[in-house]
């Protein structure tokens, strides 16, 4: 079968990889209908994560067709339609039985990794690294799901396929943050970050009750498409003072809850864009935490900052005395899809939230390597390019 594989740095090629098929009694083979890019597939393909190896399916969010099933499935049967997790769930571990998903104890097939870098292991993740359990990921035409009846997802008949498709690790990732980071009716929300996550987040807010909500960035055409899709508030970081523009907004207070949606790699016009990048080219820092440091400075005293972007090692300059002067609650996670995922897709189908605008670019699986490009250098509009396998 055909599949886009990272072959090196910023380099992933189209090629044929050997069959999906079922290795364990609770497999089911999917014929993938959609799967798009993540922002977090950039940290894989910079090199930033440094365990993928040459041949690795990249690719974790994705839906379509059942078309095997092992003889251990029972929520499943060939024909059915469904939304995959990113996160891989075995349903009885201690962790998935408390709706932690993306902590599971059991589908991290190579738990050395992260044991040595966090103390501990998260749970597997589709196409990426084998720090993450070296699972296949899903642009291909084929892949197997693992415990299938916790990490496949029935899709309603009244929500179509391209819709369907963002609540396999955007729509959930973004509710979550803004759920775990305890939104209010009538609180002020900041979020950083106009890509998919944070505009799902900034939806998430919404929906929960907040009175406003402001999302940050500088990319003008994600700003734009965010303001017209749910009618948010934007601020371009390279028009304005960020620190200056919330608390004016919020009578000097701050945002009751920031959110961050950038990770590992963020951006700043500022000096310490320079100094992070320089302190990560000498190894002294693997992440830039320039918009988590910014949500903790900017929330207001009493607040909560959630970090939603993908974070792998260690930072500097990390403002813990802010942290904890300000009283401030800080917390992060991968998303917990199968705890919101069904939830999810009842809201998609009552008009509640939107999610197809986020495909601005459909394209074949054989143009991956494009849909990557255009992806990561932000030409042409490009929010998430959609491959069609």
């Amino acid at each position: 079968m055909r599949a886009l594989c990272w072959e090196g740095v910023n380099d992933v090629r189209v090629q044929d990889v050997p069959d999906a098929r079922i290795q364990d009694a609770e497999d089911l083979v999917l014929r993938v209908g959609l799967s798009t890019v993540c922002g977090s597939d950039l940290h894989l393909l910079t090199g930033h994560i440094p365990f993928m190896q040459a041949g690795d399916v990249i690719g974790h969010e994705f839906m379509g067709e059942v078309v095997e099933v092992g003889p251990g499935v029972t929520r499943h049967k060939p024909g059915d339609r469904v939304v995959v997790c990113s996160f891989i769930g075995c349903g009885r571990c201690w962790y998935c039985r408390h709706d932690l998903w993306s902590l599971c104890d059991n589908t991290n097939t190579d738990p050395g990794i992260t044991q040595g870098l966090w103390g501990a292991d998260p749970g597997g993740i589709f196409g990426y690294s084998h720090a993450m359990g070296g699972f296949r990921g899903s642009h291909a035409e084929y892949v197997r799901v693992p415990f299938a009846d916790h990490t496949a997802i029935p899709i309603p008949d009244g929500v179509d396929d391209q819709s369907a498709l963002f609540a396999s690790d955007s729509v959930p990732t973004g509710w979550m943050g803004a759920d775990l980071g305890g939104v209010q009716p009538g609180d002020v929300v900041a979020v950083w970050g106009s890509g998919a996550v944070g505009q799902m987040a900034a939806r998430a807010a919404q929906l929960l009750g907040a009175e406003r909500v402001l999302v940050i960035d500088r990319f003008d055409y994600r700003l734009r498409q965010a303001e017209r899709v749910f009618g948010v508030e934007t601020l371009n970081y390279e028009a304005v003072d960020i620190g200056a523009a919330l608390r004016e907004e919020t009578g000097g207070r701050g945002p009751d809850v920031c959110i961050e949606a950038v990770g590992c790699e963020a951006h700043s016009p500022g000096p310490q864009h320079v100094y992070d990048q320089v302190k990560s080219k000498l190894k002294l820092e693997t992440d830039r935490p320039i918009a988590v440091r910014e949500a903790v400075f900017n929330c207001r005293k009493g607040g909560s900052v959630f970090v939603l972007g993908v974070f792998t090692g260690f930072v500097d300059k990390f403002p813990l005395g802010a942290l904890m002067n300000k009283g401030l609650t800080l917390r992060a996670a991968q998303q917990h899809g199968q705890r919101y995922v069904p939830m999810l897709l009842d809201r998609i189908a009552k008009g509640e939230l939107s999610t197809s605008h986020l495909a601005t670019h459909m394209l074949p699986l054989e143009e991956g390597a494009l849909g990557y490009e255009m992806f990561k250098e932000k030409t042409d509009g490009c929010v998430r390019a959609v491959f069609r396998p």
